[in-house]
């Protein structure tokens, strides 16, 4: 019996996330907990601080590893949140929930936010803009949280306007984060802080998509080091155009494509459905040991 399939990637190294250092023997599971009335899956269902506080509690009971929380979604055509709305959406879920022995990260490009939420208690910031918005990386530089740096074709009024261009969807996507993670390396930001997203949906094609999954370890720039990876498809589109049911009903193909990262590679699964994630990550990953020792 071969395990080759099981050793084809090396686990990433251990990455400095505010209060904890993670470690990626397994791929770690991020709730989302999206505070925002808009959202593509799920808006609406926690905009009250109330709801939002027992939905965190839900994730943490159902294994979640880490919980990642937003205040502007990010769905094709969403319109921006003023700086303030999103604050207050924000902030006091990060209080609050700093009590729990859990990394909390924000889902954000503004700096005022990266820095009002690092001083609540972020241990990560998640930023769709690779920080690439002015101030960015001087508003995340000083400290010691982690950083998720993805790819994004366009911006998200405009994103999945025409048909996204690109002369190879894997290289393009590499090129950009190792151009993002090298300019945050000379301002002096350290190596082990950094994990990149190849931006499942962001400026891509239903086709784009799935090269980017297949190929998800030729996604991630190489300094040193592959960089761990974030991998977010849960209930996205390039699911239903495979199987056909909207959002709420994309909860086996989330789980599936899941293991389909996992299985190349990725450190951090990002989604909405945690129990049944973390269910099949147990399966695989038992599988995947067996393997090992065989």
């Amino acid at each position: 019996m071969s395990n080759a399939d099981f050793s084809l990637y090396p686990i990433p190294e251990p990455m400095q996330c505010g209060r904890f250092t993670l470690t990626f023997e397994r791929p770690l599971v991020m709730g989302i907990l999206n505070v925002t009335p808009d959202s593509f899956s799920d808006g609406g269902s926690y905009v009250l601080r109330g709801e939002a506080l027992r939905q965190a509690e839900r994730m943490l009971q159902e294994g979640a590893d880490m919980i990642d929380i937003g205040g502007e979604s990010t769905r094709p055509g969403a319109p921006p949140v003023p700086l303030a709305e999103e604050l207050d959406r924000v902030i006091p879920l990060i209080e609050e929930l700093g009590k729990a022995n859990i990394p909390l990260s924000v889902d954000t490009y503004k700096p005022d936010v990266m820095r009002n939420a690092l001083a609540a208690g972020a241990d990560l910031v998640n930023d769709i803009w690779g920080f690439r918005m002015p101030g960015a990386i001087d508003a995340v530089r000083d400290s010691q949280c982690g950083l998720c740096v993805m790819h994004m074709l366009g911006e998200p009024q405009t994103m999945q306007v025409g048909e996204p261009v690109y002369q190879d969807v894997v290289s393009d996507v590499r090129a950009f984060l190792e151009q993002r993670v090298n300019a945050m390396m000379h301002a002096g930001v350290a190596k082990n802080r950094i994990s990149v997203d190849p931006g499942f949906g962001f400026g891509k094609t239903v086709e784009h998509n799935y090269a980017l999954l297949a190929h998800l370890p030729q996604t991630a720039p190489v300094v040193g080091a592959a960089l761990p990876i974030l991998a977010g498809m849960s209930r996205k589109s390039m699911l239903g155009a495979v199987v056909n049911r909207p959002a709420p009903e994309r909860v086996a193909a989330s789980v599936a494509a899941a293991v389909c990262a996992a299985e190349r590679g990725a450190a951090i699964i990002r989604v909405h459905d945690v129990a049944q994630t973390v269910d099949a990550l147990k399966v695989w990953a038992a599988t995947r040991d067996a393997a090992r020792r065989t």
